[in-house]
């Protein structure tokens, strides 16, 4: 883990500046006369150096003449006072600044319109409450000392009751100390150490494991998570997770599953249908394509990155191998309706995997002997 980091404030301007959308932001916010923030993640990142960041922004007040400033189809949760509308360069998260109270721990917050100061303290970690004025985007408002502790490499909560209120916060700590190399300061440990995730919703739980799987580092990530005993990771569920992330990254498999399921599913170890799956040693096209045959995507990925490496066979090339011949050709030549057609079309395809047969008349010749068999 990083101690010190040198970080550029006086590049902060130009950095922010160049985010693809913030000048769609600025305009809008000038038209509309609103007082407007860049804030939490962006302000982090544009610190950090990044070219680009998701931009969440808040107004000072009415949020609503911000969103109709920048146009376009906005969806909006009102319970919250926020909005997403859809920008120039993608997403834009607008909210009116407010404050927070919880009636329970793991309950989802009651707000009411606070000024930017109130915003900046509700927020989960030191890192996250900068924000900067769209119109000065150089002027960091950094009240809880954000800026120190990202040179520090510290991951430091904003208050002792913080993992109370939310304790699904301790689920995001692992996620910004793995992808930014923090190291969580002591208190904060001990306060998320000691946070009861039973309050949290399954929904909230899974959504925040949901984003880990999807980051950057999402193996340093459940074993922080494993570490602080906030999640029952396997034995080999690391090294699982990393083989799984390395698979799907590249091709033939970029694409068969969705690499969260998977990573997540990979922390827990793999479901049952994949620890099967690896440990099948098909010798044959058919048999590979047999055992194969229906299963999920995750399942595929786990077991491939469990040891099965004839896989990539399945992957690659004969998951897409097709019959030039179909049912309707059966019955045309006389097969009745009913199972013969499905066992006869099955083992066509055998025959023309394991290279027996090729072309359509010779599939069809093998199917008829099958059907009438």
């Amino acid at each position: 883990m990083n101690t010190t980091r040198e970080i550029d404030t006086d590049g902060l301007a130009g950095r922010i500046e160049a985010f693809p959308g913030f000048g769609q932001v600025r305009d809008a916010a000038g038209s509309a006369g609103v007082d407007a923030y860049l804030v939490g993640g962006a302000v982090r990142d544009a610190l950090l150096g990044a070219d680009r960041a998701d931009l969440d922004v808040v107004v000072d007040g009415d949020h609503r003449a911000l969103l109709a400033a920048l146009g376009g189809e906005a969806r909006s949760h009102d319970r919250f006072g926020t909005a997403t509308v859809r920008g120039e360069a993608g997403a834009i998260d607008v909210a009116r600044a407010r404050a927070e109270t919880y009636a329970r721990p793991g309950a989802l917050p009651d707000v009411r319109p606070a000024a930017i100061d109130d915003d900046l303290a509700r927020r989960d970690f030191t890192i996250n409450a900068m924000a900067v004025p769209v119109t000065e985007p150089g002027r960091l408002l950094d009240p809880h000392g954000g800026l120190d502790d990202l040179r520090a490499g510290a991951l430091r909560y904003l208050h002792p009751g913080s993992f109370v209120d939310d304790p699904a916060r301790a689920l995001r700590a692992a996620r910004y100390a793995s992808r930014l190399e923090l190291s969580v300061e002591a208190q904060t440990l001990a306060a998320l150490r000691a946070a009861d995730l039973g309050t949290v919703s399954a929904e909230r739980r899974e959504a925040e494991l949901r984003r880990l799987a999807a980051d950057r580092q999402p193996q340093r990530g459940f074993e922080l998570l494993a570490e602080w005993g906030l999640f029952d990771l396997a034995d080999d569920g690391g090294e699982l997770i990393d083989a799984v992330a390395r698979l799907l990254a590249e091709p033939p498999w970029s694409g068969i599953a969705d690499a969260a399921d998977a990573i997540l599913a990979a922390a827990g170890g793999g479901p049952d249908g994949a620890q099967e799956l690896a440990a099948v040693r098909p010798g044959r096209a058919s048999e590979i394509v047999a055992a194969a045959r229906g299963r999920s995507g995750v399942e595929l990925a786990l077991a491939r990155a469990l040891g099965a490496g004839w896989l990539d066979t399945y992957v690659a090339d004969l998951r897409r191998v097709r019959l030039e011949i179909t049912g309707d050709d059966l019955l045309e030549a006389g097969v009745p309706q009913g199972p013969a057609v499905g066992r006869a079309l099955d083992e066509a395809l055998r025959a023309k995997l394991d290279g027996e047969v090729s072309g359509r008349e010779r599939e069809l010749e093998v199917a008829l002997q099958a059907a009438r068999s």
